[in-house]
């Protein structure tokens, strides 16, 4: 309902009713188009990137036992980044590559980068972490001069927009996408996450338990690989929501991961559909991107849940 051309609960029932039980119900032929092949498809899309950003950072805060994880933090987003910037730049494949395959490419070479640096420098946690902050500077780093050396200025502009995370350009074949995605990697999280729980006590006690930690390990940091990748493919990098919803998630129902995946993933989704709505009002004629706003308003409620925590030792 909410943008410049004001829409009233009744259209978008309607429209509604129209689309999805084949109706015949009064709609203006515009605003019906509005609710349904722009406002309603952006919301899809956004629902299904908070909720894979969300499960990426509980997945890889539970893995590494350290609770800075998330996919911008760890590099992965950046190298998801600049896959997909050098696809729409360069045109690798001469067009056959598609943007999401150059971001699953990006964000498993980012991924390999991580890995090989943090592993051959001792294997900690916090390893991983300064690994992943060298990764992110390096295939930003990169990303910046791919733009700037060979970007015309039409599309250095949007690509800046869209690197901040934009979903103005979304349509349902994108939902499409993210959505079957995003449903796979929720259900086999949820059958993970008894593993996931034994991760909490350290790779030797999940061992112990039964886990078979290598294998686990592998797949979920594969699973968070592809969800980051779509995600990038299709919005661009957004930060703060694998950070921030996990820890509020965690706060309000646990850290036993059945409970802590489909909450997150539920908080997720309507965090950044709220983040979508408040860009397009947030400035009269003007929408801001997504990501602008997912920081504003992730950084100070990560602050807050610092500040209650700051006892719980």
């Amino acid at each position: 309902m909410f943008g410049e051309i004001a829409v009233t609960p009744h259209e978008v029932a309607n429209t509604l009713a129209n689309r999805l039980l084949g109706f015949d119900l009064p709609v203006d032929p515009i605003r019906e188009g509005i609710i349904w092949h722009y406002r309603l498809s952006r919301a899809a899309v956004a629902v299904c990137a908070g909720a894979s950003l969300a499960i990426c950072g509980v997945v890889l805060q539970a893995l590494l036992r350290n609770p800075l994880a998330e996919p911008y933090l760890l590099g992965i987003s950046a190298g998801a980044s600049t896959g997909a910037v050098t696809v729409i730049v360069l045109s690798l494949g001469a067009g056959a590559l598609t943007v999401s395959a150059g971001a699953f490419a990006g964000a498993a070479l980012a991924f390999a980068f991580v890995a090989i640096l943090a592993f051959g420098s001792g294997g900690g946690t916090d390893r991983i972490i300064l690994a992943g902050i060298a990764g992110s500077q390096l295939f930003n780093a990169a990303t910046s001069f791919i733009v700037t050396s060979s970007a015309t200025a039409e599309q250095t502009r949007g690509i800046m927009f869209w690197l901040l995370g934009s979903l103005g350009g979304v349509r349902w074949p994108d939902a499409g996408l993210a959505f079957p995605v995003v449903l796979l990697a929720l259900a086999y999280c949820l059958y993970r996450a008894r593993a996931l729980d034994a991760f909490a006590f350290g790779e030797d006690a999940a061992a112990s338990l039964g886990v078979d930690v290598t294998r686990v390990r592998i797949e979920l940091f594969a699973l968070t690989a592809m969800l980051t990748a779509t995600v990038v493919s299709i919005i661009g990098a957004v930060g703060f929501v694998g950070l921030v919803i996990p820890h509020a998630m965690r706060f309000l129902v646990g850290p036993s991961h059945g409970r802590l995946i489909l909450a997150s993933a539920l908080a997720g989704g309507v965090f950044m559909a709220l983040a979508d709505v408040l860009s397009r009002l947030v400035l009269p004629g003007q929408v801001l991107p997504v990501g602008v706003i997912t920081a504003l308003f992730g950084a100070p409620v990560f602050g807050v849940i610092l500040w209650r925590s700051r006892g719980a030792k």
